[in-house]
């Protein structure tokens, strides 16, 4: 496989214009996010999900390939958001994503969203890149999750629910935070690259309700080979599974 690009299924990530490139966790994330959504949302393109710092596009592409929803796909970069669109154009389905160039903090939607997706700058307070796109994709120089959340409450619906990737020992301090702002924790996936490893990759699902948080494990590879849990997980999208 070329390193310029993912093949899935269903649609090709080109990825040459973006800082962040598509990684194993972002994909598991994805996916797991969809599932969640199958399960919690009545299929139909009324609903509206936002997509925050899109990238290649990876995590709209993914749900709009399972979900008839619309998906506005929200990317600071210029560049990237020029990859997005055109990893949009190419997928073999019909995605109803539009990519919108914008920064979400100064952006005023005339709808607010039933769902909220985000796979946020990872790396705050620490060490910084010289490359200025990568330290907007890597990094909360854009975007902190104060910010973050912030632009989640200002635009989800009373009733909607939102998921955020994070760096597995910032979890608490997200579920701290989105306390704060009054949404409460209702699905948790902590993820461990092998059973040798420590949990690296928190997947969260918020909502206003107060519910009893559904936690859950998952290890990407055992022995070298991909688990049953993440292969089911990933066979509607990846070629090899």
């Amino acid at each position: 496989m070329a390193n310029h690009y993912f093949q899935f299924k269903q649609f090709t990530v080109q990825q040459e214009h973006c800082a962040m490139k598509v990684c194993t966790d972002a994909c598991l994330f994805g996916a797991w996010v969809t599932t969640y959504l199958t399960k919690n949302i009545t299929n139909n393109k009324s609903h509206a999900i936002l997509d925050i710092g899109t990238g290649t596009g990876l995590l709209s592409l993914m749900i709009s390939q399972q979900i008839s929803a619309t998906i506005d796909a929200i990317e600071i970069d210029p560049d990237a958001a020029k990859q997005a669109t055109e990893n949009v154009q190419a997928a073999t389905f019909n995605p109803t994503i539009q990519v919108i160039n914008t920064d979400v903090k100064k952006w005023q939607p005339e709808k607010k969203y039933s769902f909220i997706i985000a796979n946020p700058p990872f790396f705050e307070n620490d060490l910084i890149s010289v490359n200025t796109k990568k330290n907007l994709a890597l990094h909360s120089t854009a975007l902190t999750l104060e910010n973050l959340v912030a632009c989640i409450d200002l635009n989800l619906t009373e009733n909607g629910s939102f998921a955020i990737l994070i760096p597995y020992h910032r979890k608490d301090y997200l579920i701290t935070l989105a306390l704060k702002n009054g949404f409460h924790l209702w699905n948790s996936l902590s993820v461990k690259q092998t059973t040798n490893h420590t949990f690296f990759r928190s997947c969260l699902i918020f909502g206003q309700a107060i519910k009893t948080p559904l936690m859950a494990e998952m290890t990407i590879q055992h022995n070298g080979v991909y688990t049953t849990d993440f292969q089911a997980l990933l066979q509607p999208y990846y070629l090899a599974f």
